[in-house]
């Protein structure tokens, strides 16, 4: 918990306004990870060839992929300082879009766009994103806890959902910004 603790201040340093996609992740079946490098996003299936469209959902009454949760999105600084350089282990986390950006809720409150690559559009919404037993298994209690302190659900260290407003192809590396 100390080393995790001592690393908040990089994640406290993400941009804020313009950043980067880190890392894109499709999750083809439960427990399946492909680290992509091209990833199309559409409004109506989230990101193409993820399986959020076959995930039921508790937080709607008939149990369909809550529209407001096609997309996981993580802070990659984050995710590095609990996982390590290696990207593969990333994806372990089980977002779809990992982005060098602060994600706090005072800098991306629901509602605010952003603008991926050239022409893609996400909406950050309301709905929490909230850890899981497997996060904890995979990067440790103690990495679970901190994402339940005040300043981790501050900083969304577990990060945000989001939805997709305009589809487009997007890869690592492509800037990340603030749309007005």
């Amino acid at each position: 918990m100390d080393e995790i603790t001592a690393g908040l201040h990089v994640v406290r340093q993400s941009p804020r306004g313009v950043g980067t996609l880190a890392l894109a992740v499709r999750r083809p079946a439960v427990g399946a990870r492909e680290v992509l490098e091209l990833a199309e996003l559409d409004p109506d299936a989230g990101l193409i060839g993820d399986s959020w469209g076959q995930r039921p959902s508790s937080r709607t009454t008939d149990r369909s992929p809550h529209p407001d949760m096609q997309l996981n999105v993580i802070n990659a600084r984050f995710v590095e300082l609990i996982a390590g350089p290696d990207r593969d282990a990333w994806a372990l986390a089980g977002d779809q879009l990992y982005l060098d950006l602060d994600l706090s809720v005072d800098a991306l409150p629901a509602g605010t766009r952003l603008a991926i690559g050239d022409r893609a559009v996400i909406e950050v919404t309301d709905q929490p994103h909230t850890g899981c037993a497997k996060f904890a298994a995979r990067f440790g209690r103690d990495a679970h806890k901190i994402v339940w302190t005040e300043e981790g659900k501050r900083l969304r260290l577990r990060g945000l959902n989001a939805r997709v407003v305009v589809g487009a192809t997007i890869s690592p590396g492509d800037p990340v910004r603030q749309l007005a």
